[in-house]
């Protein structure tokens, strides 16, 4: 049985607060360590993507024009984010790595933007699976709706971070409201 009078005892109370105080300050003192050796190794949390390599370059174009054909479908609340004209990026020239995936791409350039894109990895698929980019996300249009890309208009069966770039690519990122099917998506094998 708790004896009470010992819990709210005011010796007691300054104690426990007393341990939770150095607890805090330990725990403090160690992220800030870490921090600091991180940023001294040269690695950083917060530092843009590498520049890219300008020998090679692909055109990079981002989409949701299918949106303003279904905006019965379409969340009103993400009234504000969707562009009027549907193009969230226009077609630019960009360079890139050797290696490079079309992810890569896309995260370096959206980054280099200011423009929302936000992704997880998928294990099953072995790859990034992007859920957002300018803050609209799947399902933002109807059940069958989020994210796909084409390059040199073709719609590959797998993951954007293992399609790895080549010179001259036409690199297209789509909003689609019907599983790819509005936006010309064929799978190639």
């Amino acid at each position: 049985m708790v004896n009470h009078r010992f819990l709210n005892n005011p010796n007691f109370q300054s104690k426990k607060s007393a341990a939770l105080r150095r607890v805090f300050r330990a725990a403090f003192a160690f992220a800030l360590a870490a921090l600091i050796i991180l940023c001294a190794s040269g690695c950083s949390l917060f530092a843009p993507p590498p520049p890219a390599d300008e020998a090679n370059t692909c055109t990079l174009y981002i989409e949701c024009t299918k949106i303003l054909e279904n905006m019965d479908d379409f969340d009103a609340d993400k009234l504000d984010v969707l562009p009027e004209d549907g193009v969230i990026l226009e077609k630019i020239t960009v360079n890139f790595n050797e290696g490079d995936s079309v992810y890569d791409v896309l995260v370096r350039e959206t980054a280099a933007r200011g423009i929302h894109m936000e992704a997880t990895y998928t294990p099953v698929y072995e790859s990034a699976y992007v859920e957002g980019i300018h803050n609209l996300y799947e399902f933002d249009c109807g059940e069958g709706s989020g994210w796909t890309y084409s390059v040199n208009g073709v719609f590959p069966n797998y993951g954007c971070s293992k399609y790895i770039v080549k010179d001259g690519d036409a690199i297209e990122w789509h909003y689609t409201c019907d599983f790819g099917r509005d936006v010309g998506a064929y799978f190639d094998k």
